[in-house]
């Protein structure tokens, strides 16, 4: 089994380094072969030399793409690459790797296309929640993909994920630039896709800063609402 992490990466100079050590360590302890990719996404600071100097594996984009065409470009790569499992990870270390057999045991065993790694699941170990204000609009997130779909996901908007070899392929051709996390988890529910939810760790940013501001987060909650309400599963995410 080939598993490929995906690491998305925007200005994570401070985070990088310790993100890819942390991967580095945990590949001596897998029982299946791991590689990981990181995403350099036309970063301004110093990311794209730091991955260069510490001989870390990456693209480097050479124009900012948004997480959308960043995560795209790292399916992209598994597809090509023939790898079974794609596991989407931060670069500023708020996900924990030594979740990650957690995470993929439900494709691993054939059960699921298409796993989330959740905070709010009664089985996380996750001491880190999110926000008061983020959990109220994870919420209302998760109320409208219900309403959509009839099924329920809690942690609508973790960019901790993984993904099968049919689900690699289908985002691999088309995937989402804005608000890739709610819609293609309503697109894969709406195409009846296997998918589901389980506890992992994840911690609160060290390093760096959040680019959501207070009104790209009201921005955010209502494009991402409209999105999700237009979904169409005859209608390939773009």
């Amino acid at each position: 089994m080939k598993v490929l992490v995906i690491v998305p990466a925007y200005n994570e100079e401070a985070s990088i380094v310790k993100t890819s050590q942390s991967i580095e360590e945990y590949k001596k302890k897998a029982n299946f072969t791991l590689d990981y990719i990181v995403i350099n996404d036309g970063s301004t600071d110093s990311t794209g030399n730091i991955l260069e100097k510490n001989s870390i594996p990456c693209i480097h984009l050479i124009k900012n793409l948004g997480i959308g065409g960043a995560v795209q470009t790292g399916y992209i790569y598994a597809h090509e690459n023939g790898y079974d499992i794609a596991v989407q990870f931060d670069g500023d270390g708020q996900h924990d790797i030594y979740s990650l057999d957690t995470l993929i045991a439900p494709i691993v065993n054939d059960d699921y296309d298409f796993v989330i790694g959740s905070r709010f699941t009664k089985e996380s170990p996750s001491d880190f929640k999110t926000s008061f204000s983020r959990r109220m609009g994870i919420n209302l997130i998760s109320f409208f993909i219900k309403l959509k779909t009839g099924k329920e996901i809690l942690d609508v908007t973790s960019g901790y994920r993984a993904a099968n070899r049919s689900v690699i392929e289908m985002f691999a051709k088309s995937y989402p630039r804005k608000y890739p996390e709610p819609e293609t988890n309503a697109y894969l529910l709406l195409l009846d896709k296997k998918v589901t939810e389980v506890g992992v760790k994840m911690f609160e940013r060290e390093e760096g800063k959040s680019s959501i501001t207070p009104i790209k987060s009201v921005r955010y909650m209502v494009e991402v609402l409209i999105s999700i309400i237009l979904l169409n599963k005859n209608r390939r995410n773009k």
